[in-house]
């Protein structure tokens, strides 16, 4: 397994015009003001895990396609170029390197390279007879099984990330809907099949549910435990059912308030036993309490102690919690976004006074709305 992305580059990706080299450590928490590019960031991995899932087509085409994912459009930027450098246990440097380029059709000529170790040379394809390179004809992108060489070791990665967004949380959202039972291997990005991983985790897991009942405790001093009835039809499911301290009365998921179910999720999906290789969640803080936001920092940092964890945020409450060097500032210059991590030496004699994120609210570390 991946230890997660060492290092990677971003030419002409939505705002992103060049991104060369950014640092990926276990934790990283990108900051900045609204527009800045942190969504777009975010898309980068969702548009490679939709890559080896084989839904790359489909994803372009919702996203309205490929001129849209053009910096500053088709006669500006003729491809998309990502690199990602990955560290594996035990095997040294695995390299991946894709060129999107457009098509008459709106779609994507895909061109996929890897390398290993330090070697200059970039093989190009996988090394599988299944060659996947194409346009958006067919389902052709990005899967590299040659176990155990290096497009295992790629693929391994990029399929087990997860890009967690909790923000629906409406009345008809996934997460407060049945789920059948069999859907508990692991927690969707939008947390859809909550109720049966729970379950799943309370019949094999407990240690790791209780820990997860606990932290939920800490921000719903009134949360019991759950009830995760299963439906004794044919098709058997189970939703989010709960019930509060002192009372036996089965609580349903539309009694969750916004921010409680939300934070349910965040709690399952940052204590998971087995975590994705890389775990990236947008906007975490949404609904939260400056409570529950101070327990939601304990358990990023807990995670990023078992998988590599990246955090968009704009809460300076949060960003509080977290060391000056886990911070990555997206900002924007000349109409492209950029992102640098911060240098705690830079900060050390403000830090003597003021919070990580006082200096954000500050404009001390620049990350606030820029005039261009």
């Amino acid at each position: 397994m991946n230890r997660g992305i060492e290092n990677l580059s971003i030419n002409g990706f939505k705002s992103m015009k060049k991104i060369d080299n950014l640092e990926l450590r276990d934790l990283n928490v990108i900051i900045g003001a609204n527009g800045a590019g942190k969504s777009n960031f975010i898309q980068v991995f969702h548009m490679l895990s939709a890559m080896v899932q084989k839904s790359f087509s489909r994803y372009i085409n919702l996203k309205g396609g490929s001129d849209n994912f053009l910096y500053n459009g088709p006669k500006e930027t003729s491809s998309i170029q990502i690199e990602l450098n990955f560290i594996s246990t035990g095997h040294g440097f695995n390299s991946y390197k894709v060129k999107l380029t457009p098509t008459v059709s709106e779609g994507f000529l895909v061109e996929e390279y890897r390398r290993f170790g330090n070697n200059s040379w970039w093989t190009y394809g996988p090394a599988s007879t299944e060659s996947r390179i194409s346009d958006m004809q067919g389902e052709k992108s990005a899967v590299f099984p040659d176990y155990p060489g290096v497009g295992f070791y790629i693929y391994d990665s990029i399929s087990n990330w997860v890009v967690y967004h909790f923000h629906d949380t409406s009345s008809l959202a996934p997460m407060r809907r049945s789920e059948i039972i069999e859907d508990n291997k692991r927690l969707r990005g939008n947390a859809s099949n909550i109720a049966p991983f729970l379950l799943e985790l309370k019949t094999n897991y407990k240690a790791k549910y209780d820990e997860i009942v606990n932290s939920i405790r800490l921000v719903m001093p009134f949360f019991d435990d759950f009830l995760l009835d299963v439906t004794t039809n044919e098709e058997r499911k189970v939703k989010l059912s709960w019930k509060q301290k002192g009372s036996d009365f089965p609580m349903q998921p539309y009694h969750l308030s916004d921010g409680s179910i939300r934070f349910i999720c965040l709690a399952t999906a940052l204590l998971q036993p087995n975590p994705p290789s890389t775990i990236v969640i947008d906007e975490p803080e949404l609904g939260l309490h400056p409570a529950a936001i101070a327990i939601l920092s304990e358990l990023l940092q807990a995670a990023a102690e078992k998988t590599q964890v990246i955090v968009a945020t704009q809460s300076p409450q949060l960003i509080d919690h977290f060391n000056i060097d886990d911070i990555i500032v997206m900002s924007r210059e000349d109409g492209a976004s950029t992102m640098k991590r911060l240098d705690p030496e830079a900060f050390s004699v403000w830090l003597e006074d003021y919070s990580v994120g006082e200096l954000w609210t500050k404009n001390v570390i620049e990350g606030g709305p820029v005039n261009e």
